[in-house]
C-alpha cells in the first residue's frame, strides 16, 4: 500500500472516531436534560467511557487488519469501504453525520459574541487554596481530580456583567443582583472552602440574591448551610430553587433548611416585589425534575420578569412568557474546555450551545452562570464563577 492511501485510510477512521464520539456525548448530553436518576445516568456514562476508546481499535482490528484489510492490500479508498457488510456502513454513514456536528459545534464556539446588551463585564479570581495555605480538600469521592494538571476548581472568577435592558424602569437604575448556582457541597471540598467564598459575597453591595439550584451532594453537608448561605443578606430578599442533583437526595429537607435560613422558596411560584414603587415580578421553575412553572401569563403588560431556572433548557417556554431576564446554571460552562474545540460536556438538550455564557433570544436574556462547584471537582477552562449583575435602563 502506497503512503498515499494508508494517510488517506488513517484520515477516515480519525474522522469516524471523532463523530462516534460525537454521538455518544450527544446521547450522554441530552439523557442528563431529563428527569433521570443519577444511578441509571451513571450505568450510561460509564458505557460511554468504555465506547469511545474501544472504537479506534475497532477499526484498526476488524476493518484495518482484517477483512476488508485497508493496510493490507493495494486497492483504492473507495473501493475498500464498499467491501464493507452493508451494517457497518450505515453506521459509518452515522458516524459522519456526527463528525458534521461536532463541527458545526466547533464553529458555533468560534462564532459566538455576548449580545449587545451585555455593557459591560469585569472580573477578578481568588485563589482559594492560596488564601487558607493549602487545597480545601477532603475525604470525599473523585478527590483524585483536584491533583489532575491545570485544574482551576479552586480559582473562582468574580464577574460583574452590566445589563441594560429595554423594559428596565429607569427608577431601577443600578440594581443590582447576586447570582450563585451549582454549589454541589459533597464532602470533597471542605467546608473552607464555600466559607471563604461566603465571607466576600457577603460584603458585596447588592439589593437581590438569588441562587439556582444544586446546593447539595451530600445530605450531611445541610449542615453547612447556616455558616455558608445563611449569613447572606439583601435588602430585596434571598431567593433559591433547587435543581436536578437535590432532587436526587431529599429534596425537602434541603429546602426546609434554606427557608429556615430566611431564603424564599420560589420552585414554581411567582412573587411580586415592590422596588422604587414599581413591580418586579420574580418566579422560580425546577423543570423538568420537580414542580412546575409560575404563572407570568396572569401579569399584567410591562412589568419586568425575572426568572430562575435550574437549567437554560426552559429559555423557549421562558420566551413564550415574555420573561425579561433570566438566570440559570446546571451546565457549569462544560467543566472542560478544550483549546479551539470548546466544551465538550453540557448536560442539557441543546448540548453545548448554552454551556455558559450570556444569549439574547429576543425578548428574553439569558445568563448560564458556569456555577461555583460540580460534583466532580475538574475545572479546565471554565473557572467556577459568582456573578453580581447590574442592571441599567435603556430609556435612562
Amino acid at each position: 500500500m502506497t503512503l498515499q492511501y494508508l494517510f488517506s485510510h488513517f484520515f477516515w477512521l480519525v474522522i469516524l472516531s471523532i463523530g462516534n464520539a460525537e454521538l455518544l456525548v450527544t446521547l450522554v448530553n441530552r439523557s442528563h436534560a431529563f428527569p433521570v436518576h443519577e444511578s441509571a445516568l451513571r450505568h450510561l456514562r460509564h458505557l460511554h467511557d468504555v465506547l469511545i476508546p474501544l472504537f479506534p481499535f475497532f477499526l484498526i482490528v476488524a476493518i484495518g487488519f482484517s477483512s476488508p484489510g485497508v493496510f493490507l492490500h493495494r486497492i483504492s479508498t473507495a473501493s475498500t469501504w464498499k467491501l464493507l457488510p452493508l451494517p457497518m456502513q450505515i453506521w459509518f454513514a452515522i458516524c459522519f453525520v456526527g463528525f458534521a456536528f461536532f463541527c458545526s459545534s466547533v464553529v458555533r464556539y468560534w462564532n459566538h459574541r455576548s449580545p449587545k446588551q451585555q455593557t459591560e463585564v469585569t472580573s477578578v479570581i481568588t485563589d482559594v487554596a492560596y488564601l487558607l495555605g493549602s487545597p480545601p480538600v477532603a475525604d470525599g469521592p473523585f478527590r483524585s481530580m483536584t491533583r489532575i494538571p491545570f485544574n482551576e476548581c479552586f480559582q473562582v472568577e468574580w464577574t460583574t456583567r452590566t445589563f441594560e435592558l429595554d423594559r428596565l424602569p429607569p427608577e431601577w437604575d443600578g440594581l443590582s443582583i447576586l447570582h450563585l448556582t451549582d454549589l454541589h457541597m459533597i464532602g470533597t471540598i471542605k467546608e473552607s472552602f464555600f466559607r471563604t467564598l461566603t465571607d466576600r459575597a457577603a460584603g458585596l453591595d447588592v439589593d437581590l440574591i438569588v441562587l439556582t439550584g444544586d446546593l447539595i451532594d451530600n445530605p450531611e453537608c445541610i449542615d453547612w448551610l447556616p455558616e455558608t448561605l445563611g449569613r447572606l443578606h439583601a435588602p430585596l430578599g434571598q431567593y433559591f430553587i433547587l435543581g436536578n442533583h437535590d432532587w436526587y437526595l431529599d429534596s425537602a429537607a434541603i429546602r426546609q433548611a434554606m427557608t429556615r435560613l430566611g431564603w424564599r422558596d420560589l420552585s414554581g411560584e411567582l412573587q411580586i416585589l415592590d422596588v422604587a414603587g414599581r413591580p418586579l415580578a420574580i418566579g422560580g421553575t425546577e423543570r423538568p425534575w420537580m414542580g412546575k412553572h409560575p404563572s407570568f401569563g396572569s401579569l399584567p403588560d410591562g412589568v419586568f420578569r425575572l426568572l430562575l431556572s435550574h437549567t437554560p433548557d426552559n429559555l423557549s417556554w421562558a420566551r413564550r412568557q415574555h420573561v425579561d431576564l433570566m438566570l440559570t446554571g446546571h451546565n457549569h460552562g462544560g467543566q472542560v474546555v478544550l483549546p479551539g474545540i470548546g466544551p465538550v460536556y453540557s448536560p442539557s438538550l441543546h448540548g453545548c450551545r448554552f454551556a455558559g455564557g450570556v444569549f439574547w433570544q429576543d425578548p428574553t436574556l439569558l445568563f448560564v452562570s458556569r456555577g461555583v462547584s460540580g460534583r466532580h471537582p475538574l475545572r479546565i477552562g471554565a473557572r467556577p464563577e459568582i456573578s453580581r449583575i447590574v442592571l441599567k435602563s435603556s430609556s435612562r
